[in-house]
């Protein structure tokens, strides 16, 4: 199998194709050969003030609830999407699509199953980066959404369009017509309570060539204002891009609003009780006996994701040291933050946890403790179901005469869903050179060493699943938090004792409980010092579990700052230095 690439050199369009192995698509597509189909999408006049660069996106869904833009995913309700790059593509002309062009869930366009779809097209659009390292790249910019593709604003898209593909050849045309408008001013979401905070920063806006910005939802303890002499400890609550400090709320629940359900918890309603967790955190914030500190939710998201990772990166730029040296200092001189490391706790899960536990071995005097939910892989042994180091595809066992895929995402019975292979070619539609925006892409992003081009080198082949044995050797001796720890365990240990707390569900979704097992072999045995912290799983909870045994995913994971205060003022207050303020806070 191999990936193979066309040059449309009259629209400077990059499309990549399907492996010819690669088997048809679902619902009867053509099993000899390909058919012939077309998409072919107009940039109009007027539209763009010039040519534009970006990825071209087709979705054709067979759902009439919504637009198609929102209806791509990797379960079992994916719908048929395409993708190619466009590169100074001229208002005026159009971009096509060819029966070659990769696909997901249908392999390519030619084996589209027969039926009756409505169609339509988005334009990811890039902008060009000239990095000081040298390179020159093109990425979708965050514009204040927190890198969604499918709702950027300054994305340009069709409208829906009613489309029927028979077995003969068809031609679809679509026409971009509309740009997704910009979002709010989130300094105008302020309150008395939660404050948004924003600086330049000047690490990251050189690195990039222009002006790169960092952001935060501050929480204010009660009493904020009657104890101006107060100086308070700092929880930095690490995760996806924050639109909102959604986790609070100062009025009762709404219990006229309609309800909404949650398919993932399988709760009727669960926007209410959303609304009663957010309130009920509020009266225990606001009363007598709570713990008085700072909580930061910050927003930093890059080119390549919502959220930098917290660390420094070759692609993605010295986020962990603009993080840590220029926005945290900037909230706790504002906020009257004490700004020692003894007094600043990290927390989060997923994507969170993982970055919750990269700061806490990064900087490991800068924080006093990481409770660390559910976290991406902290071993890249079991990069989810991957031995990186061992296994030489990604997509399929290991294996001399049979081919098992991979699994990716699970029940909590085991049921799965979707696989690696097609999670991961859901993700080349969306982008090439780690450009989708999404969760695997991310990883090379952040791990990966700059390639030739500029871009991330890639872990594994995106089409095949090889895996690169060079970059997975960058990866273990750079951001393998669990390599790191055990390498550097005799200097690096005195500094984490007692910190580290780890949470996971034993049927996490996406396995992250396998890295877990693998760091607790190391953590719990180790004596010289000791471990001295905490790690606990969850029987037959899924993503995202963070340590309550007593409640399901659907409400612990409203619960972090209700969980965790109390934990953080009692080691803020035990471990203080000599001569440290630990009274001020503690009204």
């Amino acid at each position: 199998m191999r990936s193979a690439w066309i040059r449309w050199s009259a629209l400077s369009l990059l499309a990549t194709t399907v492996p010819a192995c690669a088997p048809p698509g679902p619902g009867g597509a053509p099993a000899d050969g390909l058919r012939d189909v077309e998409v072919r999408v107009t940039l109009p006049e007027g539209l763009s003030d010039g040519p534009v660069d970006g990825r071209l996106v087709v979705v054709l869904s067979n759902r009439d609830d919504g637009e198609p833009r929102f209806h791509a995913s990797t379960g079992a309700e994916a719908v048929p999407m395409y993708g190619i790059d466009v590169e100074g593509w001229a208002p005026g002309t159009e971009a096509a699509l060819t029966d070659t062009v990769f696909g997901f869930p249908a392999g390519r366009l030619g084996a589209l199953p027969p039926g009756t779809y409505r169609a339509q097209a988005i334009l990811n659009r890039y902008e060009t980066f000239t990095r000081s390292d040298g390179y020159t790249v093109k990425l979708p910019p965050d514009r204040g959404e927190g890198q969604q593709w499918n709702r950027k604003p300054g994305n340009l898209l069709s409208a829906p369009t009613e489309v029927t593909v028979g077995d003969g050849a068809v031609s679809i045309a679509l026409e971009l017509a509309d740009e997704i408008p910009a979002v709010a001013d989130f300094a105008e979401q302020e309150t008395d309570w939660v404050k948004y905070v924003r600086i330049r920063s000047d690490r990251l806006s050189e690195f990039w060539g222009t002006d790169v910005f960092l952001a935060a939802w501050v929480l204010l303890p009660a009493g904020f204002d009657e104890h101006p002499e107060a100086r308070y400890p700092l929880a930095v609550f690490h995760g996806h891009f924050p639109s909102s400090f959604s986790h609070i709320r100062t009025e009762p629940p709404d219990t006229t609003a309609p309800c909404v359900y949650s398919a993932r918890f399988d709760l009727d309603c669960y926007n209410r009780i959303q609304q009663e967790e957010q309130y009920g955190l509020f009266q225990q914030w606001s009363g007598p006996d709570f713990p008085r500190m700072l909580v930061a939710e910050i927003q930093h998201p890059t080119p390549y994701y919502d959220d930098s990772y917290a660390v420094n990166s070759e692609n993605n730029g010295p986020y962990g040291d603009a993080i840590q040296y220029e926005l945290i200092p900037a909230i706790e001189e504002r906020f009257r933050g004490i700004g020692e490391g003894w007094a600043r706790f990290t927390y989060g899960g997923s994507t969170g946890g993982w970055e919750a536990m990269a700061v806490q071995v990064f900087y490991p005097d800068e924080y006093n403790g990481a409770f660390i939910a559910c976290p991406d892989p902290i071993d890249f042994r079991a990069y989810t179901v991957v031995d990186l180091y061992e296994d030489r595809n990604a997509y399929y066992l290991d294996a001399p005469f049979k081919r098992t895929p991979r699994p990716g995402h699970r029940d909590y019975l085991g049921h799965v869903s979707a696989t690696l292979e097609e999670m991961n070619h859901y993700e080349l539609v969306l982008g090439s050179h780690s450009r989708s925006g999404q969760q695997w892409d991310i990883w090379e992003a952040v791990y990966s060493p700059v390639g030739d081009d500029g871009y991330p080198r890639r872990i594994w082949d995106k089409v095949t699943g090889e895996i690169d044995p060079e970059v997975a050797a960058y990866w273990r001796e750079n951001y393998d938090l669990m390599h790191i720890v055990r390498r550097d365990w005799a200097t690096l240990g005195p500094r984490l004792r007692g910190k580290l707390n780890i949470y996971v569900g034993e049927m996490d979704n996406y396995y992250l409980n396998n890295a877990v097992y693998l760091a607790e072999d190391f953590l719990a045995s180790t004596t010289d010092p000791p471990f001295e912290g905490d790690i606990g799983y969850g029987a037959r909870d899924e993503h995202c579990w963070n340590g309550d045994p007593t409640q399901p995913n659907a409400i612990s994971r409203l619960r972090y700052i209700s969980m965790f205060a109390d934990r953080i003022a009692r080691r803020a207050a035990a471990t203080a230095p000599g001569g440290a303020d630990v009274s001020s806070w503690r009204y």
